[in-house]
C-alpha cells in the first residue's frame, strides 16, 4: 500500500497486543475496498492509557479497537458513548468524531452472530455459563440476554464482580434468570452452552473449566483464538462436545467496526477468511 499525507490511522490497543489479528484482516479489508487508511497496533499499558487517549485525539488517530485490559478503562476516558456501550460499560471501538471520541460495543453482536453461524446455536431460552466479568463478559451477557436467553449464570473468582454484572443485566433484562457465583454450580447437566471470555488458557496450558461435567448436548465456544485450539477446546474435543473459538467472533465484530469507521460496508466474509489463512 501506498501511504500518504492523506492517509488515515486507524489502530488496536491493548496489554498485550502483539496477539492480536485485527491489523491483517483490518488491512486486507481496507484494500479489497480501495480506502486510503492504515491499521496499526499499540502497546498501551494501562498506567498510560488516559494519555494514550488524549495523544490519539490531539493525533486526529481515525479510530481504533480496545482489547484487554482497557475495555472497561477507556469508557469513562472518551467523550460520548453509543447506547449500547453506555449499557454494558465496556468499548470496544472508538471513532475520532472530529475531535470527539465516541465509543461503541461490537463484541456482543459478533458473538451471537458467531455462534449463529459456527455453532448454530441460538441463545432464545437457552441456559448459559459465562466465565469471567471483565469487559469480554459484559458484552457477551448483553447480547446473550437481548436474544432471549433463557437463563444465564456468571462464574467470577471475585464473586461480587458476578454479582454486579448480574444486578446491573436484571434489571435491563427482568424476564432472564441471572445468577453469580464465585464458583461452579453443583451440576451442568441441564447447561446448554459453556462460555469463556476470560485469558486463561492463552498459554497454551491452563484450563479455563473442565467440560466433563457438560451433558452430552451441549456446546463450548472459547473467545481465545491463540491459539487456536486452547485446552478448554481440546477437552470439550475429547469429550465429543460441538465447540469452536473466538474467531469468527473477532471477524464479525470487526465488520461492524470497519463499518463505524469508513461508513463502507467490508466484503462479506473476507476478514474471516483472512484469519483463517493466517
Amino acid at each position: 500500500m501506498v501511504i500518504s499525507g492523506t492517509t488515515r490511522i486507524l489502530g488496536i490497543i491493548g496489554d498485550p497486543v502483539c496477539h492480536s489479528r485485527s491489523p491483517q484482516m483490518q488491512n486486507r479489508a481496507l484494500a479489497a475496498v480501495g480506502l486510503d487508511y492504515l491499521y496499526v497496533p499499540f502497546h498501551v499499558l494501562p498506567e498510560n492509557l488516559p494519555r494514550a487517549i488524549e495523544g490519539f485525539r490531539a493525533l486526529a488517530v481515525h479510530g481504533f479497537n480496545v482489547t484487554v485490559p482497557h475495555k472497561v478503562a477507556v469508557a469513562p476516558l472518551l467523550d460520548r458513548l453509543s447506547p449500547e456501550a453506555e449499557q454494558i460499560g465496556a468499548v470496544n471501538t472508538v471513532h475520532n468524531e472530529g475531535g470527539i471520541l465516541v465509543g461503541y460495543n461490537t463484541d456482543g453482536v459478533g458473538l451471537v452472530e458467531s455462534l449463529r453461524e459456527e455453532l448454530q446455536f441460538d441463545p432464545h431460552g437457552a441456559e448459559i455459563l459465562v466465565l469471567g466479568a471483565g469487559g469480554a463478559a459484559r458484552a457477551a451477557i448483553h447480547a446473550l440476554c437481548a436474544a432471549g436467553a433463557g437463563r444465564v449464570v456468571i462464574v467470577n473468582r471475585s464473586s461480587h464482580r458476578a454479582v454486579e454484572l448480574a444486578g446491573r443485566y436484571g434489571e435491563l433484562f427482568p424476564k432472564v434468570v441471572l445468577e453469580a457465583r464465585g464458583e461452579f454450580p453443583p451440576t451442568l447437566q441441564h447447561l446448554n452452552l459453556l462460555l469463556n471470555t476470560t485469558t486463561v488458557g492463552m498459554d497454551g496450558h491452563s484450563l479455563a473449566a473442565d467440560p466433563a461435567p457438560l451433558g452430552d448436548q451441549a456446546m463450548v465456544y472459547d473467545m481465545i483464538y491463540s491459539p487456536w485450539e486452547s485446552p478448554l477446546l481440546a477437552a470439550a474435543q475429547r469429550r465429543g462436545l460441538r465447540c469452536v473459538n473466538g474467531l469468527g467472533m473477532l471477524a464479525a465484530q470487526g465488520e461492524r467496526a470497519f463499518t463505524i469507521w469508513t461508513g463502507v460496508t467490508p466484503p462479506r466474509g473476507l476478514m474471516k477468511r483472512v484469519l483463517l489463512g493466517e
